[in-house]
């Protein structure tokens, strides 16, 4: 296997050795005995590198890093700027090499075991405004040719935004209820009984327009039904993938005009966000969502504050300095 370039010494600290007979032995390892991919193997190796290089500098044995150097080096690594997760990956990497190190009896502990990287912050989930919403929900589609397409495709978009679920959710439902079904719309409640994560069912209302999308779309599925029970099917008679739903869902986004190509979970997320906004009820949103814990459902409080601090600094006139600019940063 070719060696990745070791990394320039340019702090004075001492020369890393070309090569490390127990790094070799543990690539080896990971590479013969453990079959990752070459890809892996290779981070593996520039982990390492920079394992050595940290040894080198402070003057310690690769079988003599205690605990307190770690814990220095990701101070380190964390001030000069490398994030939360990109340090978690090295530790990990380093964590598996003194894990082996154990193994073969050449340390009596391992310095990485307890530590643990800094917390990234949880990127926010995207969502769309509500008027972006509306306006894909309410795209009469340029499928004129294909009443059956458009029809499905506008009853997908109905369901994943009028009623929160996940892909998987989704492309459960069956046509019609059975012992067999995964999920299915009961018309006269107007409710969807799916199937969630862990195996929970939940039923989730369904809304006014979602309901008149999916009884158009029944009255045309007919035409390319066959033996599938499912709920949504290609013009072959079978259940669409979650891929394809995907890529339907995104061509349609654009064509309606909105700037951001959607995927289903974004929908999944703009319903959390605009229920959460209209009603202010994080317990109920919990529910429709099929969150089995309410900090999960939690993130949504951050977007709905983000929606509040738009309105404020668009509409209270003491909100803004001299030329326009936010008198104070909205709460991330």
């Amino acid at each position: 296997m070719a060696k990745p370039a070791l990394p320039a010494n340019t702090d004075g600290a001492a020369a890393v050795p070309e090569a490390d007979p127990l790094v070799e032995r543990y690539l080896e390892h990971v590479r013969v005995e453990k079959r990752l991919a070459q890809r892996t193997v290779e981070l593996y190796a520039l982990d390492l590198q920079k394992l050595r290089a940290n040894c080198a500098q402070a003057g310690v044995a690769l079988t003599g890093v205690q605990n307190i150097h770690m814990r220095r080096w990701v101070a380190q690594m964390h001030s000069g700027g490398r994030s939360g997760r990109g340090i978690a990956l090295i530790l990990s990497g380093w964590r598996g090499f003194y894990t082996w190190l154990g193994r073969e009896g050449l340390v009596t502990s391992n310095p990485v075991q307890d530590l643990r990287a800094p917390k990234a912050a949880k990127p926010l989930p995207k969502a769309l405004s509500v008027d972006e919403a509306v306006q894909l929900a309410a795209y009469p589609g340029d499928d004129a040719a294909n009443p059956s397409l458009e029809a499905r495709d506008r009853c997908i978009t109905e369901l994943l935004y009028g009623c929160g679920l996940r892909i998987g959710e989704l492309t459960g439902l069956d046509a019609v209820a059975s012992s067999r079904a995964r999920g299915w719309i009961d018309l006269p409640a107007a409710e969807a009984h799916v199937l969630g994560k862990g195996s929970k069912r939940r039923s989730v209302p369904v809304g006014g327009k979602a309901l008149e999308a999916l009884q158009d779309w029944l009255t045309l599925r007919s035409a390319w039904a066959k033996d599938d029970a499912a709920l949504f099917i290609n013009q072959r008679g079978t259940r669409l993938t979650p891929q394809h739903i995907r890529v339907r869902l995104k061509q349609r986004s654009l064509q309606a005009g909105l700037a951001t190509p959607v995927h289903p979970h974004m929908l999944r997320h703009s319903f959390a966000s605009h229920v959460l906004q209209s009603s202010g009820d994080l317990r109920a949103v919990q529910e429709l969502l099929g969150h089995a814990n309410i900090t999960t459902t939690q993130v949504y409080t951050r977007l709905d504050f983000q929606h509040l601090a738009k309105v404020y600094d668009a509409a209270h006139p003491r909100a803004s300095l001299a030329g326009g600019k936010p008198a104070g940063k909205t709460k991330s």
